[in-house]
This record gives C-alpha cells, structure tokens and sequence, in this order.
C-alpha cells in the first residue's frame, strides 16, 4: 500500500486513497472530517524534536488524542508512536544519542501498546544499517517480537540522499513488514517488494517548484489534490514495472 501524505486533512473527505497525515495538523481542527478511506495517523515527531528537542505530550495524552481521532474521523488503519528520529539534526536538538533515542522510542512504544493495543505499530529507528539491527534487540529486550507484527515503522529515512543506504537497511530488515517513513520516489520504486507499505510527500516539494497544471487558477498545486493525485498515480505504475518483468 502506498499512502499520500498531505498537510491537508480536508482530503479526508475529498477522496478514497490511502492517506498519510500528521497529529499535528489534526489537532487544530474544532469539527473533524470523516474519512471516505484508510489513513494513518503520523505523529509529528520530526517537527516535534526539531522544534522543542523532546516530546511535549505525554503517553497518556497523545494515546487519548489517537483514540478521538480513530473513533470520530474512521478508516484509521494505525498510528505511529512518538518516535525520537536519529538525524543527526534531531541529536543536535535534543542533545541525546542515537541509543537513546532508540531506547526512548521503544519505551514509548511499550506504553503506548498497554494504551491503544494493536492500533499503534512499532517503530524501528537509526542512521546506520547496525543502529537498526541493534533497534530489533531492543525490541526483543522489552517483550516485543517484530516478527509477529503486522506493521513496523522505518524511521529517519526520509530525509537521506543516499539511495543505496536506504535499500541497505531494508534488505538488513527482511523479512519484517517495514513501512517505509517517507521514502521519496526512487528508493520506493527500488524496495517496493520488500516493503508492506509506504508514505511519501514529495509530491508537493515538486509541484512547489513547477508550474500549475492547466487551469488551475492557483500558482503552484504543492496543495492541490489533482496534482498529487496524477503523481501518486505516475508513481504506481513507475512501481509495478518491476513486478511486471519479475514475472515467469
């Protein structure tokens, strides 16, 4: 499954694909939509740590938050935890290292389970291809086994250059049934058959730096639902490609 991401949570109600959209945007609507598909419900832990290097909002009030929103908008498939990414301008924010934003993931994690049972799915977080491996044991230490997890979260991958890291660290990881944290294009086109699922907003970083599309009264559609509706649909068939010639 590939998710859209959208800083739009209006396309909840606007259309059926699968969406991808943060906490954060969330919490500032008074009404909420109800959702016409399936979603998920992204943290906002990146821009969480990078503006404040912590977590403001405890277990307990996030945990109540995801469950507001699972019962009033429907169609959520899973939440992501309040995970600590590993980029190295997430350490410099926090002060911290990467073991302990790996350990403070997985503690978090823990609580959450013991809060909203299997709608939160367990986050895997790093920046080399070992701090991953390592991440498994941890999980491992606290009782959870990854292998019997329908969904687990590939963090601090989004904002890598690097595609050749990423799909290191993928296949480090099989056979466990990754969702892939805001892969761009190309990485996700490369690992589409080692991942259960994906999420992705580059579309709108593209469309923010191209022209509209005909008609569209707006300057740039880097909010438009057309628009990330055509890439989404580009991308599939630039992702099925492979599958189509690995075929006997």
């Amino acid at each position: 499954m590939f998710l859209l991401g959208t800083s739009e949570p209006d396309w909840l109600r606007r259309t059926n694909v699968p969406l991808f959209i943060s906490r954060r945007r969330l919490q500032r609507l008074r009404t909420l939509y109800e959702a016409r598909g399936p979603w998920v419900l992204d943290s906002g832990g990146f821009t969480e740590l990078h503006q404040f290097g912590e977590w403001r909002l405890t277990a307990d009030e996030y945990g109540k938050r995801v469950k507001r929103y699972a019962d009033e908008i429907g169609g959520m498939l899973w939440a992501a935890p309040q995970d600590w990414m590993c980029e190295p301008s997430a350490l410099a924010m926090s002060g911290r290292t990467v073991a302990e934003h790996q350990q403070l993931t997985v503690n978090n994690f823990v609580q959450l389970r013991d809060i909203l049972g299997p709608l939160v799915v367990p986050v895997l977080q790093g920046w080399h291809r070992d701090d991953y491996l390592r991440c498994v044991d941890l999980y491992d230490r606290a009782g959870i086994n990854l292998n019997q997890e329908p969904t687990i979260g590939l963090g601090s991958v989004c904002r890598r250059n690097a595609d050749s890291d990423i799909s290191a660290i993928i296949a480090a990881l099989q056979p466990l049934s990754l969702h892939a944290f805001g892969v761009k294009g190309d990485a996700y086109v490369a690992n589409v058959d080692r991942l259960k699922s994906a999420d992705s907003m580059a579309w709108s970083f593209t469309a923010r730096y191209s022209p509209p599309l005909p008609g569209h009264p707006h300057r740039r559609c880097h909010h438009c639902l057309e628009y990330a509706l055509r890439w989404r649909t580009r991308l599939l068939e630039r992702a099925a490609v492979p599958r189509l010639f690995a075929m006997p």
